[in-house]
């Protein structure tokens, strides 16, 4: 496995300034945000010769791109579903350009007057179908994160969806942290799903428990999102699990702690992260 960072929180830098970073901090793998116009990857603006400009800038470096992150809750909105297919296209063409294997993407919530299940069933499907028709012709793996404010909430709901849509290009970018605070078991989709786990999220989940006996589950402030390390998640478990279950990708730091620099984080994570790779 390798350690890589979800670019997104250095939208504000340059594409050659987070390479350079990521090759100073020892970070080998990135997850470019690539949503509409990115300051980093903008499929709609990428040429082909910019493509071999930036493989040439990453060998030069000995860093690599493992995904193409996109991410919208918008693909279930059915006045945006079109627009949200055909950027989701064009990641898929700049990956295949860019030689990068999976685009990172979400589900999505509900549609309008549907729960999650009846969106999975009756929705997703018909919504993927196109786009993964494209991925299939362009070598492209699809991966969905399970961030629980879309479809694909608890187990359940991953469960259904990759039965739903049994498809060898479809999978997830799988995220211990949202079922972590969930109390679900996190460890159980690396049991369950081996051949869909397609990339990894590293982040993890800060429980402050007195807090939550105070407010109750459904209130607010007793959990966070933090770098690995800093929270409650069992990292060599976690990674031993995944190990056994034959993933040997990259664990990507999406940060979200709001304690930490972007710069602070990707590096304390990066160190934490590679006593077990």
């Amino acid at each position: 496995m390798k350690v890589g960072m979800l670019t997104g929180p250095l939208n504000h830098e340059s594409l050659k300034s987070v390479f350079d970073f990521a090759e100073d901090a020892g970070i080998p793998c990135l997850e470019v945000w690539a949503g509409p116009g990115s300051n980093h990857i903008d499929p709609a603006r990428l040429t082909a010769a910019r493509a071999r400009q930036i493989k040439v800038e990453l060998a030069e470096r000995g860093i690599e791109i493992t995904s193409l992150a996109y991410y919208t809750m918008d693909l279930t909105v059915p006045r945006a579903t079109k627009s949200v297919q055909a950027h989701a296209r064009k990641c898929i063409d700049a990956a295949a350009l860019l030689g990068v294997p999976v685009v990172c993407l979400l589900a999505g919530g509900p549609a309008p007057g549907m729960t999650k299940h009846e969106t999975i069933r009756e929705v997703l499907p018909k919504v993927f179908k196109p786009l993964l028709a494209h991925a299939r012709k362009k070598g492209i793996r699809l991966a969905l994160e399970n961030y629980f404010e879309t479809c694909l909430q608890g187990l359940d709901t991953s469960d259904a969806l990759l039965h739903a849509i049994p498809d060898d290009h479809f999978g997830l970018n799988y995220d211990p942290s949202h079922l972590y605070h969930m109390e679900c078991d996190h460890l159980a989709p690396i049991a369950m799903f081996p051949d869909r786990l397609f990339h990894t999220h590293a982040k993890d989940t800060l429980v402050d428990k007195a807090a939550r006996a105070y407010v109750g589950v459904y209130g607010s402030g007793w959990w966070r999102y933090v770098i690995p390390g800093f929270g409650n998640i069992n990292w060599g478990e976690y990674i031993s699990h995944l190990r056994h279950a034959g993933y040997d990708g990259v664990l990507s730091i999406e940060h979200e702690d709001q304690t930490q620099t972007p710069e602070e984080g990707f590096m304390r994570g990066a160190a934490f992260l590679e006593q077990f790779c």
